[in-house]
């Protein structure tokens, strides 16, 4: 197993994507601590894993807040040991608006969840990584960090954020053995923050929901979505051994929907 004896922190872990890395990575060995603000969810993800054999452990979070970033890695740490993996996952998609018509809590809220909740995580699992000289911090952006769709500033502006992030973190741990990377995901449709976006862009286009997503497919190179376990492929591999020479990159997994 790839992740035997380590311990990783998931946010957004309850559903979806997050829900998806959490069963592959304690399917391969890894202690898994389950972070999101649905306490429900985390519970029956952890259920899930320790029924199979595995380690888990949940923790409701709002990453956006500096106190309860701090209780989930000092959780983390007090469960079992230390924290070996970090995965930045958590967010919503926020308001589909043109910018203009954002108001400033709207936009503080989604930058606060994505890119600082990913800087909250990160500067408090750092040291301890630094201390072991071994550590892996993957950030989940968007193919929205690298093409323009409109009525999603501060969606995009926030996971091009965490692109940035990736590659400054990566250049300062680089030679203290961390590894920092980021995935770029495409249009994940069977997650429920996919599919409320589609309804919602469905009305304001005046169309489908089933013309609005084959529409969007039909730019993409292989016609189709992504699943939650190709996500949860590519972080398995992003965060193993597999990767030991790979830092400071956002790997696209979008059918081809981007091409840097």
């Amino acid at each position: 197993m790839r992740l035997t004896e380590k311990v990783a922190i998931i946010t957004g872990g309850g559903r979806g994507i997050g829900r998806a890395i959490t069963l592959k990575f304690a399917s391969e060995g890894a202690a898994v601590v389950v972070a999101a603000r649905t306490k429900a969810e985390i519970e029956s993800v952890a259920r899930e894993i320790r029924g199979a054999g595995g380690k888990a452990a949940p923790v409701p979070t709002d990453v956006a807040d500096e106190k309860q970033c701090e209780h989930l890695v000092a959780a983390a740490a007090s469960q079992f040991g230390k924290v070996d993996i970090l995965v930045n996952n958590a967010g919503d998609y926020g308001p589909v608006k043109p910018v203009e018509e954002i108001i400033p809590k709207e936009w503080d809220r989604v930058i606060a969840v994505h890119l600082r909740g990913a800087y909250l995580l990160t500067r408090l699992v750092l040291p301890g990584m630094y201390v072991r000289s071994s550590g892996v911090i993957l950030n989940i952006s968007s193919l929205s960090a690298k093409s323009a769709f409109g009525w999603g500033s501060p969606y995009a502006a926030a996971k091009a954020g965490m692109l940035g992030l990736t590659r400054v973190v990566a250049a300062e741990g680089a030679r203290k053995g961390v590894r920092v990377n980021a995935i770029c995901p495409g249009p994940v449709t069977e997650t429920k923050m996919s599919k409320d976006l589609g309804h919602t862009l469905a009305e304001r286009l005046g169309v489908s929901e089933e013309d609005q997503l084959k529409g969007f497919l039909n730019t993409i190179l292989q016609g189709r979505g992504q699943t939650a376990d190709e996500i949860a492929e590519a972080a398995l591999f992003l965060c193993s051994a597999q990767a030991s020479a790979i830092t400071g990159q956002a790997l696209n997994v979008d059918g081809g929907g981007a091409f840097y």
